[in-house]
C-alpha cells in the first residue's frame, strides 16, 4: 500500500516538471486569486448614520402616500349619467325628457310586457323580493328549475343552468372548464365577460384576427405542430375556441359553420356566447345555430343572457347534461352568488312561452333591423359599424380627431342633439384601461320591435342633422 502511494507522488512530481510553463503560471494565478476571494472582505461596512427624533418627524410629515385610483376629471362621461324615470321601453323619459328609445337593449318589447309583469308581481307576491342563498344553500327555488327546464327545451339542448347575473354567466363558465396549462383561441373583439372569464382561467390565450379562420387556422397549425413534438403533454392539454354568436362590439355574426369545420379538424371544443343573438336570429329565435342551421350537438357549450332579448335578469348556459352539471360544482358565479330573484325567473319564463307563441315577433325583428340599417347609411361624418341583421348598431366617426376624448366629446354632443329632440341613443362605453382590444368610440343604436316606421324615420333623420351640424 505505502509503495503505491509513493508511486502516485512520483507520477505526480513527474508530470509537474514536465507541465508547461504558462500552464504552471496560470494554475499559480488561479490558486492566488481563489485564496485571495477566500480571505478578502467583499464590502466594506459603512458607518450607520441614526436619524434624530426631529428628522424622523419632519420625514413623516413630508411623505406623501400614492393615490389609491388615479386622477378622474368630474367631466368624465362614466361620472355624468343620463338619469331615466319609468320603465325604458318604447318610450323612455331621461332628465325629465321623453325620448324614443333607441338605447335600451329590449330587442322583442318584452320589457313593458303586461303579462311578464303580471307574472312578475304574482311571483313576487308568492315567494318575496329575494333568495338570500346560492342555490346549494337553500337558494334553489322551483322556478329555477322549471325555468331551467324550459331554456332546454326551447334550445333543444339536453339540459340548462342558469345563473343571476349576465356578466357572470360566460365569465364563470370558461374557467369552470378551462385550467391552467390549457389553450383557448378567441376573437380579438371577444365582450369584456369573455376577457373575464379567460383571465380567471389561467390558460394559455391565444387571439386570432376578428373572424378571420384563416388567421385561427394558422394558429390552430401551430398548435398541433407543437403537439406533435410533445404527445404525451397534448394528451391531457385541452383545446377551445371561445367566440360571440353575434359581436356586441362589432355588430357582425361570428362563421359558425367554418368554426365547426375547424373543430372537428383540429379537435378542439367550441364555446359560443349569445347573449346578442339569442332571441334576435334564427327562425325561432334560436341564436346563431339556428340562423346558419347547424347542429346545436356540434356546440360544446352555449351561454347567453336573459337581460336583453328576455328582458328579465341574469344568464344560462346550455348544452350536454354531462357538460352543464359540471358548472354546478365548479361555476363560480352559480356556487357563491345568491341566485335569481324568484320574480325574475318567472318573467323569463313568461317572456319564453310569448316567443314561443308568437314566431313571427322574430321576422318582425329581422326586418326592423334591416330598415335601420340601410336607412343609416351614408351618414355624412359617421361610419356605420355592423350587419344588417343586428339590433345594436354602431356609428363610428368616419375621421378621428386622434384624440380619444375629443372623439367622445364629438360624438356626445351628437347623442345631447338627439335627446333634445326626443330620441334617445347612448355611447358604447368600455373599460378603457382593461380592455385586451379597444374598440372605437361610437353611438349605439338600438333597434327593438316597437318601433314604428315614423320613430325610425324621425331618429334617422334627428341623427343626420346632428351630424351635418356638428362634424366639421
Amino acid at each position: 500500500m505505502a509503495s503505491g502511494q509513493q508511486w502516485v507522488l512520483v507520477e505526480m512530481v513527474q508530470a509537474f516538471c514536465e507541465a508547461p510553463a504558462y500552464h504552471l503560471i496560470l494554475e499559480g494565478i488561479l490558486i492566488l486569486w481563489i485564496i485571495r476571494l477566500l480571505f478578502s472582505k467583499t464590502y466594506k461596512l459603512h458607518e450607520t448614520y441614526r436619524l434624530t427624533e426631529k428628522e424622523k418627524e419632519d420625514l413623516i410629515e413630508e411623505w406623501q402616500p400614492e393615490p389609491l385610483v388615479p386622477p378622474v376629471s368630474k367631466d368624465h362621461p362614466s361620472l355624468n349619467y343620463d338619469v331615466v324615470t319609468g320603465p325604458p321601453s318604447h318610450n323612455i323619459i331621461i332628465n325629465g325628457k321623453e325620448c324614443i328609445n333607441f338605447a335600451s337593449f329590449n330587442f322583442l318589447g318584452l320589457l313593458d310586457n303586461e303579462r311578464v309583469k303580471q307574472k312578475a308581481l304574482a311571483s313576487l307576491k308568492k315567494y318575496g323580493v329575494g333568495t338570500c342563498g346560492p342555490r346549494g344553500f337553500y337558494g334553489t327555488f322551483d322556478v329555477h328549475l322549471e325555468l331551467e327546464s324550459r331554456l332546454s327545451k326551447f334550445m333543444k339542448t339536453e339540459e340548462a343552468i342558469i345563473y343571476s347575473y349576465g356578466f357572470a354567466t360566460i365569465a364563470s363558465a370558461i374557467p369552470a372548464y378551462s385550467k391552467r396549462g390549457d389553450i383557448i383561441f378567441v376573437d380579438e373583439a371577444a365582450c369584456f365577460a369573455i376577457q373575464k372569464g379567460l383571465q380567471a382561467s389561467r390558460s394559455f390565450i391565444k387571439y386570432f384576427k376578428h373572424n378571420d379562420m384563416e388567421d385561427l387556422e394558422r394558429l390552430l397549425k401551430e398548435q398541433e405542430q407543437e403537439d406533435q413534438k410533445n404527445p404525451r403533454k397534448a394528451r391531457v392539454t385541452r383545446k377551445f375556441i371561445v367566440v360571440e354568436g353575434l359581436y356586441i362590439n362589432t355588430a357582425d355574426i361570428c362563421p359558425l359553420p367554418e368554426l365547426v369545420k375547424l373543430k372537428y379538424k383540429y379537435k378542439v371544443r367550441i364555446f359560443l356566447e349569445e347573449s346578442m343573438s339569442f332571441g334576435v336570429l334564427g327562425e325561432h329565435g334560436r341564436g346563431v345555430t339556428e340562423h346558419f342551421g347547424v347542429n346545436i350537438d356540434d356546440i360544446d357549450l352555449i351561454s347567453a343572457n336573459m337581460e336583453n332579448a328576455v328582458a328579465s335578469i341574469g344568464g344560462f348556459c346550455c348544452g350536454r347534461s354531462f357538460v352543464i352539471d359540471h358548472q354546478r360544482l365548479s361555476g363560480q358565479g352559480y356556487c357563491f352568488s345568491a341566485s335569481l330573484p324568484p320574480m325574475l325567473a318567472a318573467a323569463a319564463i313568461e317572456a319564453l312561452s310569448i316567443m314561443e307563441e308568437d314566431p313571427d315577433i322574430f321576422t318582425v325583428l329581422r326586418e326592423k333591423c334591416k330598415h335601420v340599417h340601410k336607412a343609416l347609411q351614408g351618414t355624412p361624418g359617421l361610419k356605420l359599424v355592423g350587419v344588417p341583421l343586428a339590433p345594436a348598431l354602431h356609428l363610428q366617426l368616419e375621421k378621428s380627431s386622434g384624440s380619444r376624448d375629443s372623439d367622445m366629446q364629438l360624438l356626445r354632443s351628437i347623442i345631447d342633439y338627439c335627446i333634445d329632440r326626443n330620441v334617445a341613443l347612448t355611447l358604447a362605453r368600455y373599460l378603457e384601461k382593461e380592455e385586451r382590444f379597444l374598440p372605437q368610440p361610437s353611438i349605439r343604436v338600438v333597434v327593438t320591435v316597437e318601433q314604428t316606421d315614423e320613430d325610425i324615420q324621425k331618429a334617422v333623420s334627428c341623427i343626420r342633422d346632428a351630424a351635418s351640424a356638428l362634424i366639421k
